[in-house]
């Protein structure tokens, strides 16, 4: 099996989901897999700022979101997901893509997103982008264009095979990340990570980054700053004191620290804030 769904505890998995419906390879069971996935495990870099390495083998992903309940960041949450999903009898591909968000250069290619079939049709499936990312399985489909929750989707279609996820802003749309149809293996992911987790010019490595997506609203803090936005465009952002810190960890994202890594996190990042 590409993503070692069977070493994969699926219970285990489910229960963190807090999923109690069947588990058929069809979409409606890819449907409420990934609104679980995205609702139970949050983003974050937090290993990063501890200074760790950031493992892709799937008994320490376990180990860390579904025993822990921890989150984790694209590499991590969608190599569980995957795994998972081949567990349950979809056909799952890696598919790699550029970060756009904004950026006025062309980026690496450093995001993992996958396409899943499912009662005969693609799906662009993603519960590793953070705050802005999907919700449920997309249909790769250029042109393609949903709400979810709140929220809109397009998949956009560029020349040379590109595929543009958006999302609507007040603004107008504005891009996600781009990526092709090109299917990209474990050892590319370990390149990918690798770059990310380690390189001077990684902006997962300056400062603590947490996101959670939901329906009506996307959370994120980044360094000091905890913001609340919603889909109309209004942004309620506030400074975290370091005081706070670990109940904002829990309340908002849903992640608990030991007293050990809280004082580690906040001796390398946040002293002083």
């Amino acid at each position: 099996m590409t993503w070692h769904g069977e070493e994969l505890d699926i219970d285990a998995y489910l229960t963190r989901l807090g999923h109690t419906g069947e588990t058929k390879p069809n979409l409606d069971t890819l449907r409420a897999l990934h609104r679980a996935h995205v609702a139970a495990i949050p983003f974050e870099n937090l290993e990063m700022m501890l200074g760790r390495p950031v493992p892709l083998d799937l008994a320490a992903l376990q180990d860390k979101m579904v025993r822990r309940r921890r989150g984790g960041y694209c590499y991590e949450q969608n190599l569980l997901f995957a795994a998972a999903l081949e567990r349950v009898g979809f056909d799952v591909t890696g598919l790699g893509a550029r970060v756009r968000a904004g950026a006025s250069a062309t980026r690496a290619v450093t995001h993992m997103l996958l396409k899943v079939e499912a009662d005969g049709e693609a799906w662009h499936c993603d519960v590793g982008f953070g705050g802005d990312g999907l919700l449920e399985p997309f249909p790769l489909r250029a042109g393609a264009e949903e709400r979810q929750g709140e929220w809109r989707f397009q998949l956009h279609a560029e020349e040379g095979g590109v595929l543009v996820l958006r999302t609507w802003r007040p603004e107008g749309w504005f891009d996600l990340y781009a990526y092709t149809l090109e299917p990209r293996l474990f050892v590319d992911y370990a390149v990918m990570n690798h770059y990310t987790s380690t390189h001077p010019m990684s902006s997962f490595i300056r400062r603590p980054v947490l996101q959670r997506a939901a329906p009506d609203a996307r959370r994120r803090l980044v360094g000091d700053q905890f913001a609340v936005t919603r889909a109309d465009g209004t942004v309620t952002e506030r400074t975290v004191s370091v005081s706070e810190l670990p109940d904002v960890l829990v309340r908002e994202f849903g992640i608990e620290l030991d007293s050990a890594d809280i004082a580690g996190l906040i001796a390398m990042h946040y002293a002083g804030a």
